[in-house]
Protein backbone atom coordinates (compact mmCIF):
# COMPACT_ATOMS: atom_id res chain seq x y z
CA UNK A 1 0.00 0.00 0.00
CA UNK A 2 1.13 3.62 -0.90
CA UNK A 3 0.11 4.93 2.10
CA UNK A 4 1.83 2.32 4.48
CA UNK A 5 5.80 3.58 5.91
CA UNK A 6 8.30 2.90 2.90
CA UNK A 7 10.43 0.03 4.62
CA UNK A 8 14.56 1.05 4.16
CA UNK A 9 17.44 -1.21 3.65
CA UNK A 10 20.77 0.66 4.92
CA UNK A 11 24.01 -0.18 3.25
CA UNK A 12 26.78 0.92 4.66
CA UNK A 13 30.17 -0.83 6.18
CA UNK A 14 30.88 0.97 9.10
CA UNK A 15 28.17 0.27 11.83
CA UNK A 16 28.54 3.78 13.47
CA UNK A 17 27.43 5.76 10.10
CA UNK A 18 24.98 3.18 8.73
CA UNK A 19 23.39 4.06 12.82
CA UNK A 20 23.51 7.36 11.96
CA UNK A 21 21.71 7.04 8.71
CA UNK A 22 19.15 4.84 10.04
CA UNK A 23 18.81 7.37 12.73
CA UNK A 24 18.21 10.11 9.85
CA UNK A 25 15.57 8.45 7.90
CA UNK A 26 13.49 7.33 11.13
CA UNK A 27 13.22 10.77 11.29
CA UNK A 28 11.44 11.39 7.69
CA UNK A 29 7.40 11.24 8.34
CA UNK A 30 6.47 8.15 6.39
CA UNK A 31 9.67 5.94 6.67
CA UNK A 32 11.22 3.24 8.82
CA UNK A 33 14.16 1.27 8.31
CA UNK A 34 13.87 -2.45 8.51
CA UNK A 35 17.46 -3.57 8.09
CA UNK A 36 21.09 -3.14 8.26
CA UNK A 37 23.76 -4.53 6.41
CA UNK A 38 27.28 -4.02 6.62
CA UNK A 39 28.77 -6.21 3.44
CA UNK A 40 27.81 -7.36 -0.18
CA UNK A 41 26.57 -10.87 0.68
CA UNK A 42 24.56 -9.42 4.12
CA UNK A 43 22.97 -6.52 1.70
CA UNK A 44 21.72 -9.23 -0.83
CA UNK A 45 20.24 -11.34 2.12
CA UNK A 46 18.34 -9.16 4.14
CA UNK A 47 16.80 -7.67 0.63
CA UNK A 48 16.25 -10.55 -0.62
CA UNK A 49 14.60 -11.52 2.93
CA UNK A 50 13.04 -8.12 3.48
CA UNK A 51 11.71 -6.74 0.52
CA UNK A 52 12.24 -3.37 1.56
CA UNK A 53 11.22 -0.45 -0.66
CA UNK A 54 14.14 1.51 -1.00
CA UNK A 55 17.73 0.33 -0.17
CA UNK A 56 20.61 3.15 0.63
CA UNK A 57 23.56 1.34 -0.99
CA UNK A 58 27.24 2.50 0.43
CA UNK A 59 29.98 1.43 -2.59
CA UNK A 60 32.80 0.63 -0.88
CA UNK A 61 31.85 -3.04 1.32
CA UNK A 62 34.37 -4.90 2.64
CA UNK A 63 33.38 -8.28 0.28
CA UNK A 64 32.55 -6.70 -2.89
CA UNK A 65 31.32 -3.46 -4.64
CA UNK A 66 27.66 -1.92 -3.49
CA UNK A 67 27.08 -1.57 -7.31
CA UNK A 68 27.36 -5.01 -7.68
CA UNK A 69 24.72 -5.44 -5.64
CA UNK A 70 22.41 -3.07 -6.79
CA UNK A 71 23.04 -4.11 -10.06
CA UNK A 72 21.38 -7.60 -8.69
CA UNK A 73 18.32 -6.02 -7.17
CA UNK A 74 17.74 -4.19 -9.56
CA UNK A 75 17.74 -7.48 -12.32
CA UNK A 76 14.97 -8.90 -10.61
CA UNK A 77 11.56 -9.29 -11.09
CA UNK A 78 10.25 -6.98 -7.98
CA UNK A 79 13.09 -4.71 -7.40
CA UNK A 80 14.05 -2.07 -4.56
CA UNK A 81 14.53 1.70 -4.87
CA UNK A 82 18.13 2.46 -5.24
CA UNK A 83 19.87 5.40 -3.32
CA UNK A 84 23.45 5.45 -3.54
CA UNK A 85 25.37 6.96 -0.74
CA UNK A 86 29.36 6.90 -0.80
CA UNK A 87 32.43 8.66 -0.50
CA UNK A 88 33.63 7.97 -4.06
CA UNK A 89 33.46 11.32 -6.39
CA UNK A 90 34.47 9.21 -9.59
CA UNK A 91 32.67 10.42 -12.36
CA UNK A 92 32.59 6.31 -13.59
CA UNK A 93 31.34 5.28 -10.39
CA UNK A 94 28.14 7.96 -11.00
CA UNK A 95 27.95 7.48 -13.79
CA UNK A 96 27.43 3.65 -13.47
CA UNK A 97 25.03 3.87 -10.83
CA UNK A 98 22.89 6.39 -13.16
CA UNK A 99 22.80 3.84 -15.91
CA UNK A 100 21.96 0.71 -13.22
CA UNK A 101 19.05 2.63 -12.16
CA UNK A 102 19.77 4.56 -9.15
CA UNK A 103 17.43 7.28 -8.42
CA UNK A 104 19.82 9.60 -6.17
CA UNK A 105 23.47 9.52 -5.89
CA UNK A 106 24.98 11.23 -2.19
CA UNK A 107 28.21 12.19 -1.82
CA UNK A 108 29.36 11.38 2.03
CA UNK A 109 29.29 13.04 4.31
CA UNK A 110 25.85 14.53 4.46
CA UNK A 111 23.32 15.59 7.09
CA UNK A 112 20.13 15.05 7.57
CA UNK A 113 18.39 18.07 5.20
CA UNK A 114 20.19 16.06 2.22
CA UNK A 115 18.51 12.93 2.61
CA UNK A 116 15.44 13.97 3.68
CA UNK A 117 15.21 16.01 0.95
CA UNK A 118 15.43 13.01 -1.82
CA UNK A 119 13.12 10.39 0.31
CA UNK A 120 10.35 13.07 0.41
CA UNK A 121 10.74 13.57 -3.52
CA UNK A 122 10.99 9.74 -3.83
CA UNK A 123 7.84 9.40 -1.51
CA UNK A 124 5.93 12.14 -4.16
CA UNK A 125 7.00 10.20 -7.02
CA UNK A 126 5.22 6.68 -5.47
CA UNK A 127 2.28 8.68 -4.76
CA UNK A 128 2.06 10.15 -8.01
CA UNK A 129 2.92 6.85 -9.68
CA UNK A 130 -0.11 5.49 -7.96
CA UNK A 131 -2.42 8.14 -9.23
CA UNK A 132 -1.14 7.90 -12.44
CA UNK A 133 -3.93 6.00 -14.98
CA UNK A 134 -2.20 3.29 -17.24
CA UNK A 135 -0.98 5.63 -19.83
CA UNK A 136 0.73 8.48 -19.17
CA UNK A 137 0.73 11.97 -21.55
CA UNK A 138 4.01 13.98 -22.21
CA UNK A 139 3.07 16.30 -19.22
CA UNK A 140 2.56 13.38 -16.67
CA UNK A 141 6.32 12.02 -17.94
CA UNK A 142 7.61 15.52 -17.07
CA UNK A 143 6.10 15.64 -13.91
CA UNK A 144 7.55 12.38 -12.75
CA UNK A 145 10.91 13.40 -13.69
CA UNK A 146 10.40 16.72 -12.21
CA UNK A 147 10.16 15.19 -8.51
CA UNK A 148 13.67 13.74 -8.49
CA UNK A 149 15.26 17.19 -8.97
CA UNK A 150 16.69 18.79 -5.69
CA UNK A 151 16.88 22.35 -5.94
CA UNK A 152 19.55 24.25 -8.23
CA UNK A 153 20.71 26.02 -4.86
CA UNK A 154 21.30 22.36 -3.57
CA UNK A 155 25.12 20.91 -3.78
CA UNK A 156 25.64 17.17 -3.23
CA UNK A 157 29.49 17.63 -3.72
CA UNK A 158 31.75 19.31 -1.17
CA UNK A 159 32.10 23.21 -1.49
CA UNK A 160 35.22 24.68 -3.35
CA UNK A 161 38.49 23.95 -1.27
CA UNK A 162 37.15 20.83 0.37
CA UNK A 163 38.38 17.12 -0.72
CA UNK A 164 35.67 14.50 -0.39
CA UNK A 165 38.03 11.84 0.82
CA UNK A 166 40.08 14.18 3.29
CA UNK A 167 36.12 15.06 4.80
CA UNK A 168 36.01 11.05 4.58
CA UNK A 169 38.81 10.60 6.80
CA UNK A 170 38.05 13.53 9.38
CA UNK A 171 34.65 12.06 9.87
CA UNK A 172 36.01 8.48 10.33
CA UNK A 173 38.63 9.95 12.60
CA UNK A 174 35.56 11.62 14.81
CA UNK A 175 33.41 8.51 14.22
CA UNK A 176 36.12 6.50 16.04
CA UNK A 177 36.31 8.72 18.69
CA UNK A 178 35.49 8.04 22.17
CA UNK A 179 33.59 10.31 22.86
CA UNK A 180 34.90 13.08 21.19
CA UNK A 181 38.20 14.68 19.45
CA UNK A 182 39.61 17.32 19.39
CA UNK A 183 40.61 19.09 16.08
CA UNK A 184 44.58 18.54 16.69
CA UNK A 185 44.27 14.68 17.63
CA UNK A 186 42.01 14.61 14.35
CA UNK A 187 44.93 16.22 12.79
CA UNK A 188 47.35 13.62 13.98
CA UNK A 189 44.46 10.72 12.62
CA UNK A 190 44.29 12.20 9.06
CA UNK A 191 47.68 13.08 8.63
CA UNK A 192 47.19 17.40 7.75
CA UNK A 193 47.39 20.09 9.45
CA UNK A 194 45.41 21.69 12.25
CA UNK A 195 44.24 24.69 11.02
CA UNK A 196 43.35 22.04 7.87
CA UNK A 197 41.56 19.70 10.40
CA UNK A 198 40.06 22.71 12.25
CA UNK A 199 38.85 23.58 8.66
CA UNK A 200 37.12 20.35 7.96
CA UNK A 201 35.59 20.08 10.86
CA UNK A 202 33.95 23.22 11.08
CA UNK A 203 32.33 22.60 7.15
CA UNK A 204 30.70 19.12 8.89
CA UNK A 205 29.54 21.23 12.02
CA UNK A 206 27.96 23.77 9.59
CA UNK A 207 26.10 20.39 8.16
CA UNK A 208 25.34 18.78 11.07
CA UNK A 209 27.21 15.96 10.27
CA UNK A 210 29.28 16.56 14.10
CA UNK A 211 28.60 18.62 17.05
CA UNK A 212 30.94 20.68 18.84
CA UNK A 213 31.09 20.95 22.54
CA UNK A 214 33.60 22.45 24.86
CA UNK A 215 35.53 21.41 27.70
CA UNK A 216 36.22 23.50 30.44
CA UNK A 217 39.56 23.40 32.50
CA UNK A 218 39.90 24.92 35.52
CA UNK A 219 41.53 27.54 33.63
CA UNK A 220 42.16 29.36 30.22
CA UNK A 221 40.16 29.02 27.10
CA UNK A 222 37.84 25.73 26.63
CA UNK A 223 38.88 23.07 24.54
CA UNK A 224 37.03 22.56 21.37
CA UNK A 225 36.04 18.72 21.23
CA UNK A 226 33.67 17.11 18.69
CA UNK A 227 31.72 13.78 18.12
CA UNK A 228 29.52 12.25 15.43
CA UNK A 229 26.00 13.76 15.29
CA UNK A 230 23.63 10.82 16.77
CA UNK A 231 19.89 11.62 16.36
Amino acid sequence: MIDDLLEVLVVDDDYRVAAVHCAFVERVPGFRVVGKAHSAEEALLLARTLRPDLVLMDIYLPDGDGLDVARTLLSEPEPPTVIVISAAREVASVRQAMQLGAIHYLVKPFGFAALAERLTAYQRLRRHLAGLPSDADQADVDALFGMLRTPAGHQARPDKGHSAPTLDLVRKAVAASDPDISAAEVAGVVGVSRATAQRYLTYLENRGVVKLELRYGAAGRPEHRYRLVQV
